[in-house]
């Protein structure tokens, strides 16, 4: 089989060329430009997916294992589908998770439309997870290492594309995935440190990000009203999309005890502030939801574990449809800070049933 492979230039897509290159499959190597430095706005030393270290350190693997590599300038899509969509939703009064959004709407995309032009059958990443199938449905599974399971990111991903996907480092663990990398003679690719940032904000500073994005915001919107959870004015914020639900630090407001972000209003320009309990619910809807392990979810529900934000454990739940590619998610035990905007998953064990946004 001929598969495209996605190559950042890091430690697992490099192995996951490997581990595939030794099974016997014909590779041609793809990295996706995504952004750019410049357009960041932020200075100092280029680091990332979208790096020309970066680039390169994919190129030299490909070629250095014999197989063909490009670069595919996917810049105006990302800033489309997903900077435009991420500053308008902090906008909005949500919190997004770019990453969900980039992987359903714009990578597994075009990088399959790139196979369709090179001839390839299937795509490949270097994700911790596994693609299975039971009757005739394709879901993802969580990968071996908890510590760096990717499951989450992947529930939208649509029938269609999973069947097209090949995940090789759902069995291995991070410092297995090192050791291969170091035995195949790539010790600086192994040594790579992690990036754990959102990809075009390389200073992890989101509300700067929005700065620079929203010309004069902080005119628009400083001066608003923070609330106490009775409705009383205690205090003025910063600018609505700077805070998040759930969020403590930086609220510059004291209650006398811990005071969390329990709502956003965008509408009014305020937010408001509670203890620790006013952040938890035990019920949640879910829109633009992907349904992955089955075609549907029965009326009387199903008892699935729930996660709300990408390092939740999880909680026992009961999904029900409600709608048109909506659920509600009903919990044994509250859970806190469930945040408008994020993404929530539903599982079977290791098994992704289904996933969506977080209304």
């Amino acid at each position: 089989m001929r598969v495209l492979v996605a190559m950042s230039g890091g430690v697992d897509s490099s192995v996951a060329a490997i581990l595939l290159k030794e099974a016997g499959y014909e590779l041609v190597g793809i990295t996706m430009k995504v952004w750019d430095y410049e357009s960041s706005g932020v200075r100092g030393k280029e680091t990332g997916c979208c790096s020309l270290d970066s680039i390169n350190d994919a190129r030299r693997i490909a070629l250095g294992m014999g197989f063909p590599h490009y670069v595919m300038d996917l810049r105006e899509d990302f800033r489309q589908h997903i900077i435009l969509n991420f500053v308008d939703e902090y906008m909005k009064g949500r919190t997004p998770n770019p990453c969900v959004l980039c992987n359903s709407h714009v990578k597994w995309e075009a990088l399959l439309q790139k196979a369709d032009q090179l001839g390839c059958e299937a795509i490949a990443t270097g994700h911790y997870a596994s693609v299975n199938m039971k009757d005739n449905r394709y879901y993802i599974a969580r990968g071996v290492d908890p510590l760096k399971d990717q499951s989450y990111v992947l529930w939208g991903i649509s029938q269609k594309n999973l069947a097209r996907t090949l995940l090789p480092l759902g069995g291995y663990t991070k410092p297995q995935i090192r050791e291969i990398a170091r035995q195949h003679g790539f010790k600086a690719i192994a040594d790579k440190s992690e990036s754990y940032e959102i990809c075009f904000i390389p200073d992890n500073d989101y509300r700067g990000f929005i700065r620079r994005s929203v010309p004069g915001i902080e005119q628009q919107l400083a001066g608003g009203n923070i609330l106490n959870r009775e409705g009383k004015v205690i205090g003025k914020h910063k600018g609505y999309p700077f805070y998040t639900i759930g969020q403590r630090r930086g609220l510059e407001v004291a209650l006398g005890e811990p005071a969390y972000v329990s709502h956003i209003d965008p509408d009014t320009n305020t937010i408001t502030l509670g203890f620790r309990e006013d952040t938890l619910s035990t019920h949640m809807s879910v829109r633009d939801c992907n349904l992955q392990k089955y075609a549907g979810i029965p009326a009387e529900g199903l008892s699935v574990t729930g996660k709300v934000r990408y390092h939740d454990k999880g909680t026992p739940c009961t999904i029900r449809p409600m709608g048109s590619n909506s659920l509600m998610a009903e919990f044994d035990q509250p859970v806190s800070a469930i945040t408008p905007g994020q993404s929530a998953v539903f599982y079977e064990g290791d098994d992704v049933i289904a996933g969506g946004i977080i209304a």
